[in-house]
C-alpha cells in the first residue's frame, strides 16, 4: 500500500446520511462516527434517532438528528436538506430502514404483502433517488448503501414479502448503478444474516436460533456490529471503483 492510502479507508471529513436508528442503524451510525464522519441520524421514531444522536455527541463527535418517513419523499428531501446545512454537504446515504411481517404464504394478506413491499422496496428507490438528487445539486460524488438481506439470495419460509422485497432491493442496486455511475454516484448494498435486535429477539430464539446457527459455518447469528466493517468500506474511497453490488455479511451462510 502506497504511503496514505490507508486513509482511504476513513470517513474523515465526510458527512454521512444514515435513515433507521434501530438495532443495526445506530450500530452503523456509531460505526461511521468512529470513522471519521459527521452523522445525520432519521428515523420515524424521532426520539429513538436523538437517543442514537446523544450517544455520538458524548463522544465528542458530530451527529444531528431528525424525524423521517421512508415514505414520504417530501420528508426524506426535508432530512437531506437538514443534513447538508448542518455539515456542508452530504457524501453517503445509508439506508437501514425496513420491516417483516412473518406469516404462512397461505394466510398472508393484500395488506400485509404492500406493507413490506412499501417500506423495504418503494421507500429504498425514494430513499436512493432524493440521495441522488442530493449529490447531483453539489456536484460531487456520492455513496448510496441499502440494507439488504441473505433472504435476497436465498429462501426461508413464512417470508415471501420480506424475500420478494430484498431480493428486488438487490435488482434494484444493480439498475440505479448503472444509470447513475455518470454522474460518479456509487451504489450498493450489504446483505446480514440473522441479526438479533430488540423488534426480532423472541422470534430469534429456541429451535430456529439453533437451526440457523447449524446453517452458519461460523456458528453463530450475526451482530449489528458485524455490518458496520463493509458499510464504512463502501463509504469511504476505497470503493470508488465499486458499484452494483450486494456484499453478504452472513458468517458463510450461502456458501454452505
Amino acid at each position: 500500500m502506497a504511503k496514505g492510502e490507508g486513509r482511504n479507508f476513513r470517513l474523515d471529513g465526510k458527512a454521512v446520511f444514515v435513515a433507521g436508528a434501530g438495532g443495526v442503524g445506530s450500530a452503523i451510525a456509531r460505526g461511521v462516527s468512529e470513522a471519521g464522519a459527521k452523522v445525520f441520524v432519521a428515523d420515524l421514531d424521532l426520539a429513538a434517532a436523538e437517543k442514537v444522536a446523544r450517544t455520538i455527541q458524548k463522544k465528542k463527535r458530530p451527529c444531528r438528528a431528525g424525524k423521517m418517513d421512508i415514505l414520504n419523499p417530501a420528508q426524506i428531501t426535508q432530512a437531506m436538506r437538514l443534513s447538508r446545512q448542518s455539515f456542508g454537504g452530504m457524501d453517503a446515504a445509508i439506508n437501514c430502514i425496513g420491516i417483516n411481517i412473518r406469516k404462512p404464504s397461505l394466510k398472508m394478506t393484500e395488506e400485509d404483502w404492500d406493507r413490506v413491499l412499501d417500506v423495504n422496496l418503494k421507500g429504498a428507490f425514494f430513499f436512493a433517488q432524493c440521495a441522488a438528487r442530493t449529490f447531483i445539486q453539489q456536484g460531487r460524488r456520492g455513496k448510496i448503501i441499502s440494507i439488504a438481506s441473505i433472504l435476497s439470495f436465498s429462501g426461508m419460509e413464512d417470508r415471501a414479502p420480506y424475500g420478494a422485497s430484498k431480493t428486488g432491493l438487490v435488482g434494484l442496486t444493480k439498475a440505479l448503478a448503472v444509470e447513475w455511475a455518470p454522474y460518479h454516484i456509487n451504489v450498493n448494498a450489504v446483505a446480514p444474516t440473522f441479526i438479533p435486535t430488540s423488534i426480532n429477539r423472541e422470534t430469534l430464539a429456541g429451535k430456529f436460533k439453533q437451526r440457523l446457527i447449524d446453517r452458519t459455518p461460523f456458528r453463530r447469528l450475526g451482530k449489528p456490529g458485524d455490518v458496520v466493517g463493509p458499510v464504512v468500506f463502501l463509504a469511504s474511497d476505497g470503493s470508488n471503483f465499486i458499484t452494483g453490488h450486494t456484499i453478504p455479511v452472513d458468517g458463510g451462510w450461502l456458501s454452505a
